[in-house]
């Protein structure tokens, strides 16, 4: 009878363990999202800061930067199926050089709808005259796809993903990893209703509360089958009555 109940107590006492584990582990990453949301709020605060190169905006993610350059007008890429206030439509990526360096970036200047015409393109021309742009940093995540797409050679080039390093050959230049998405302050854009960081903090305080839940009741159990065994343990151990 010992060993029944040494086995269930023993796997009841690990797994609440490892769920309150769980739940510390989560309030630890909202702290971690609260100090990151601190930090760019902070840094967002006041005149945008003026970059000259792109060694390190990894590290800047949505962060306000301030570029000098000029734009390619003639190697844009339609990063296409889109959607904008359940509106499908594309967005304008254009490449970026920044001034007296070779490096580049790729900048969003903004969503175009479609409108019915996706054999028309809106005009997306842009001056290759030097000119300073904000733009919030972000680290494109590549698109899932069923199958392989075709990406044209004639710029503007079509795409239905992300990929920077073919985008780079195409284009025959090295971008930066990141995207550069361009400010409504910013002259030369569409509709730009970029999203703000906001960290997660409530998702993963609500996680950090379901696992201490799910460990509370866990408990509730293990003390309800210990509370049986001794039960159970008191009522073999009485002496019949002759």
């Amino acid at each position: 009878m010992k060993a029944k109940f040494l086995l269930p107590a023993t796997l009841i006492i690990i797994m609440v363990a490892f769920l309150i584990s769980l739940g510390f582990w989560q309030l630890d990453r909202a702290d971690e999202k609260r100090a990151i949301e601190g930090a760019i709020e902070a840094a967002n605060t006041g005149a945008a800061e003026l970059v000259g190169s792109l060694d390190g905006l990894e590290q800047k993610e949505h962060y306000h930067l301030r570029l000098n350059g000029h734009y390619l007008t003639e190697k844009q890429f339609i990063y296409d199926n889109q959607i904008v206030q359940q509106t499908s439509g594309y967005y304008v990526l254009t490449p970026f050089v920044i001034d007296q360096t070779n490096q580049s970036i790729l900048v969003n200047r903004g969503f175009i709808p479609w409108r019915g015409q996706r054999d028309k393109l809106a005009d997306i021309v842009v001056s290759n005259f030097t000119t300073q742009i904000k733009v919030q940093i972000d680290l494109p995540v590549k698109r899932m796809e069923l199958g392989e797409s075709e990406v044209g050679i004639e710029f503007p080039i079509l795409l239905q993903s992300l990929d920077l390093v073919l985008m780079g050959d195409l284009a025959e230049l090295e971008f930066s990893p990141v995207v550069g998405l361009l400010s409504p302050d910013s002259n030369h854009g569409f509709v730009r209703q970029w999203k703000p960081y906001t960290g997660s903090i409530g998702k993963h305080i609500g996680y950090a509360i379901q696992w201490f839940l799910m460990a509370l009741v866990l408990s509730g159990i293990g003390i309800r089958l210990g509370w049986k065994y001794r039960k159970k343990n008191i009522a073999d151990k009485k002496p019949f009555a002759v």
